[in-house]
């Protein structure tokens, strides 16, 4: 028996319903042409309900921008983590290629959609990369040991721009990702990371 007023317990949010929904929209259509009522629509849920949750279209693209980071970011420190000292760093980045591509209408919301949406997707953007640069350094200095932090941060740099662009490739299906097919942009991917990582290895 439940008393007036009283939530069932385990209540899920519907904040991610909402942010998933958005996505997928966000992923095929110009942010600037999704409403509010289309989000609701999609989430199944009225627009008073989405505006409950967020006081924008514009705060749920961030926030989903903001989870999507955060993801990915655990997925880079999982591959770190997992990562043989003194080995190659291309599998690793072909592994988070195959992770952006599992979660392509994030991917692209991420890397393509958003870009100059707003002042604050932007601020969110810049914050990311570097998070994520900090991250992919200290993967190259467990694949390079020994590696001084600074050549750490400049070989990490150009990772995170092979990534930006890969993904982005990836997602949008261009001629380059075309003309190679999936397995062999994979391998072009690893082995561009590993010539970045140690140019003296080829």
């Amino acid at each position: 028996m439940t008393t007036s007023g009283t939530r069932a317990a385990h209540r899920p949010s519907r904040r991610q319903t909402v942010i998933e929904a958005a996505t997928e929209l966000f992923a095929t259509q110009s942010p600037d042409e999704v409403t509010v009522a289309d989000i609701a629509a999609r989430a199944e849920m009225t627009s008073a309900a989405v505006y409950y949750h967020f006081s924008s279209k514009d705060q749920v693209l961030v926030e989903g921008m903001r989870v999507f980071a955060a993801a990915l970011r655990a997925q880079v420190e999982t591959l770190t983590e997992a990562h043989e000292p003194g080995s190659d760093i291309g599998p690793a980045v072909t592994a988070l290629v195959v992770w952006l591509g599992e979660h392509r209408s994030a991917s692209t919301v991420f890397f393509v959609s958003s870009a100059g949406m707003s002042q604050e997707a932007e601020a969110l953007r810049h914050e990311i990369r570097t998070q994520l640069l900090e991250e992919l350094a200290g993967l190259v200095r467990k694949g390079r040991e020994p590696v001084s932090d600074a050549e750490a941060a400049v070989i990490g740099l150009g990772v995170l721009a092979l990534l930006e662009a890969a993904a982005v490739s990836q997602v949008r299906g261009d001629d380059v990702y075309r003309s190679l097919g999936h397995r062999s942009f994979l391998s072009e991917v690893g082995r561009l990371a590993e010539r970045i990582a140690d140019p003296a290895a080829e």
